[in-house]
């Protein structure tokens, strides 16, 4: 593939990044550095689009309780909606070598992971389970329960001896045996959090909800008010080796993407950029606005112009 070659700052540090977007600021321990950038732009390739709406997707499948849609499945991450009938369960299961993370979006969702006590989860929660954790779920209340599911790409599921595993194209299942030890909750990740609940704090800003070797989920949070004047011009910054995607789980946010346009994403949509695709997402609108960035390296590199492009 032929490359041209642009100047590029580079940023890896998460809080510098949002410090940027807040004040305006140029971040002094930036350095200037030659970085490829393909002359063919990248491409969104099924079932990535630059813009997944909720509302539509809720459109497709209206007058369904159960139903399901990928909406990312790239060579890092894997995420699909899921909506549950009440009632409906998930049974008890394992991920031998990944993490799995959860946001509920509607309805209630009654979760029991292996060492924590069972809770139910609402709108605005968050929840993980680290590799080798049982954990199980159920719809609960009278409507249906709507997540996000999250984990690493081709991430493989176990069940325990006692679970009847489902039939899986192209698998046959045998017993096994492992030395399983679930995996601690550490570098700041924790079973369960809400959003609403943060946000009660009025100086909360955001924060890394999922930290991993091979994924990251940080939420960002705040208003438009407190940025400065939109600049135009701003092409914000693309990663390198990466794709990146949001859930918008508050308010509105905007995107300048590159080769796309600008979007304009609402609570519950999903937008998608490949790697080497400029993009400045900046909260919008007059309310709180908030996005969940996921990506495949826990601090991953922000190349941002070093010159004004022409």
């Amino acid at each position: 593939m032929k490359v041209k070659t642009v100047v590029a700052t580079a940023v890896t540090v998460l809080g510098l990044i949002w410090m940027g977007e807040v004040k305006g600021q140029e971040n002094l321990e930036e350095e200037a550095s030659w970085a490829p950038k393909p002359i063919k732009p990248s491409q969104w390739m099924p079932p990535h689009k630059p813009h997944t709406k909720l509302a539509e997707l809720k459109t497709k499948h209206r007058g369904q309780a159960d139903w399901r849609e990928v909406v990312v499945d790239d060579d890092h991450l894997h995420a699909e909606y899921i909506s549950m009938s009440p009632g409906s369960k998930v049974s008890k299961r394992f991920h031998p070598d990944t993490r799995e993370w959860w946001i509920v979006m509607d309805g209630q969702i009654g979760f029991e992971i292996e060492g924590q006590e069972p809770f139910i989860a609402t709108k605005g929660s968050m929840v993980q389970v680290p590799m080798q954790t049982l954990y199980s779920m159920e719809a609960l209340g009278d409507k249906p329960a709507l997540r996000l599911e999250v984990n690493i790409a081709r991430a493989k599921t176990l069940y325990p001896k006692e679970v009847e595993p489902p039939k899986l194209s192209g698998f046959n299942w045998i017993p096994v045996k492992l030395n399983r030890k679930p995996g601690p909750y550490d570098h700041g990740n924790q079973p369960h959090i809400n959003l609403y609940e943060l946000a009660k704090t009025p100086s909360y800003n955001g924060g890394r909800f999922v930290h991993d070797d091979r994924a990251v989920a940080n939420i960002i949070y705040g208003y438009e008010k407190d940025l400065p004047p939109l600049n135009p011009k701003n092409r914000g910054h693309y990663h390198p080796e990466c794709a990146e995607f949001w859930l918008i789980m508050a308010g509105q946010i905007r995107y300048p993407i590159e080769n796309y346009g600008v979007v304009i994403a609402n609570e519950g949509d999903v937008v998608y950029v490949p790697p080497f695709t400029f993009h400045a997402p900046r909260f919008y609108g007059p309310g709180p606005s908030c996005r969940l960035a996921m990506n495949g390296y826990p601090n991953i590199s922000h190349l941002r112009d070093a010159a004004t492009p022409h």
